[in-house]
């Protein structure tokens, strides 16, 4: 850490700052300051540039421990937050170029140890510190950020038991994500020849370590899905500090294995050691001879297995072939002859149609017999002689409707005349036939029984006995 030397401490407790109380605060201000001749009068922005040249010749790069909080980070891809303790604070900014190489994400509440220059933003007359590289408090960065992608990704379920995949129970052809000067890919090979002889090997060779590495580790992931025809991924590489096995601690690398149409195995370091890509991975092996182990079946072993199978399935059909011959001897058994069999099958088929023949014989007697009785009823009813007797019952009836329809005309005339006679008389009609007429006004057809209710140009309708008439009234007198 940079050492602070600009005050130190009297044998008495005071604080010695080694200038006069008649100097200026910074000894490189005083030789700008005049003499004599009166005071001189500085602009802001000349004031601030003293200020900031003095901050940079006094303090130059410094370490500052304190709590992370407003991080803020626009698209600039600076970033911009505040350090604080208990009793104070003060912000800060890391540029672009310095935060990308944060393997860490800062936020809000981390304690950390960041090294920085004091400096003076001179648009608004704000102390802050200029930030090159921040370090965790009490963990380590790589460990932070390892927790960081871990909590992330887990929140995203690509951690979930459900969306891990089965591996093939024997993969036609496996690829290889590794090292090619490794002993990872030595075990690996090596316990594929051993366990499964002539099993197909596609490698894609990448670094598994330093600057770059995770991409060409995932490029490699999506080209063995896309054109290397594979089944089974191995993506692993042997044991390491955590700075050499942080290539498959990288996002990218976990959001290829994620994204890959055929099951991954992952096969990072040690036992002990775990990377994201273990936890985003179907499977997790500890060792690269350990996944291939888990991704092809041992050959003998398949043999023997097969072997036992044949065997059991040979001693199964003796079984069934024993046990069918036991049943065909006991059908024989209860067949007995056929021919005797047949011949009485034969005598029973002569005695159904000796039985049917002469069922059949009785059902016709039957039915003639019926047929004979039925047939005499018919004629017993004669319906021609009873047709004629119905005709003529109708002829008798019709002439007593005539009768009885013609006197009882007779007797409503004689009721009704009397009574049209009356009607006749008080009639409205009958009194137009002595001279008089109907008069009514158009158009609404009401009778004018008072010449006061007709008014000159009012049209009327005039009902004479025989004809109807229009008039026009010209004139009213009472």
């Amino acid at each position: 850490m940079a050492e602070y030397r600009g005050a130190r401490r009297s044998s008495q407790g005071s604080l010695e700052t080694g200038v006069s109380p008649n100097t200026a605060p910074f000894g490189h201000m005083q030789a700008r300051l005049p003499v004599s001749g009166g005071p001189r009068i500085l602009s802001v922005t000349e004031l601030t540039t003293l200020i900031r040249t003095a901050l940079d010749a006094e303090f130059g790069a410094l370490w500052v421990a304190g709590e992370i909080s407003n991080v803020r980070r626009p698209p600039s891809g600076h970033l911009y937050f505040t350090v604080r303790d208990e009793r104070s604070q003060l912000s800060a900014i890391m540029f672009h170029q310095a935060a990308k190489l944060l393997p860490f994400e800062l936020s809000d509440g981390i304690e950390v140890v960041l090294r920085a220059r004091l400096g003076l933003y001179a648009p608004r007359g704000d102390l802050q510190l200029y930030v090159e590289a921040v370090e965790p408090k009490g963990v380590g960065a790589l460990q932070l950020a390892f927790e960081q992608l871990k909590a992330r990704l887990a929140a995203e379920g690509l951690f979930a038991p459900e969306r891990k995949r089965p591996l093939p129970f024997l993969p036609r052809r496996v690829g290889v994500v590794t090292a090619l000067g490794g002993a990872a890919i030595h075990d690996i090979l090596v316990t594929l020849e051993r366990r499964h002889p002539g099993v197909d090997v596609r490698i894609a060779p990448v670094r598994v370590q330093g600057i770059g590495a995770a991409r060409e580790i995932a490029q490699a992931i999506s080209d063995l899905v896309a054109f290397g025809g594979v089944d089974v991924i191995i993506v692993g590489r042997g044991g390491g500090s955590i700075e050499d096995l942080w290539a498959f601690n990288e996002e990218v690398v976990a959001r290829a294995i994620a994204a890959s149409a055929v099951p991954v195995v992952s096969a990072v370091g040690h036992e002990i050691d775990f990377t994201i890509a273990d936890f985003v991975a179907d499977v997790r092996a500890p060792t690269p001879t350990a996944a291939a182990q888990v991704v092809v079946p041992d050959r003998a072993e398949l043999e023997a297995r097969l072997g036992a199978c044949v065997e059991a399935l040979r001693l199964a059909l003796r079984h069934a072939a024993d046990r069918g011959r036991v049943a065909v001897r006991e059908l024989r058994r209860r067949l007995g002859d056929p021919c005797r069999q047949v011949q009485e099958e034969r005598l029973r088929i002569d005695h159904l149609w000796w039985r049917s023949t002469r069922a059949m014989a009785e059902r016709k007697r039957g039915a003639g017999a019926r047929l004979e009785r039925r047939a005499l009823y018919l004629e017993q009813l004669a319906p021609g002689r009873r047709l004629e007797q119905l005709r003529e019952r109708l002829k008798g009836d019709h002439a007593r409707l005539a009768r009885g329809v013609g006197t009882a005309i007779e007797r409503h005339r004689g009721l009704l005349a009397p009574r049209a006679a009356r009607l006749e008389t008080l009639s409205p009609l009958a009194v137009l036939e002595r001279g008089y007429a109907l008069v009514w006004r158009e158009p609404d057809g009401a009778l004018v029984r008072d010449a006061e209710r007709l008014t000159p140009g009012d049209r009327l309708g005039l009902r004479f006995a025989r004809g109807t008439a229009w008039a026009r009234v010209e004139d009213r007198r009472d």
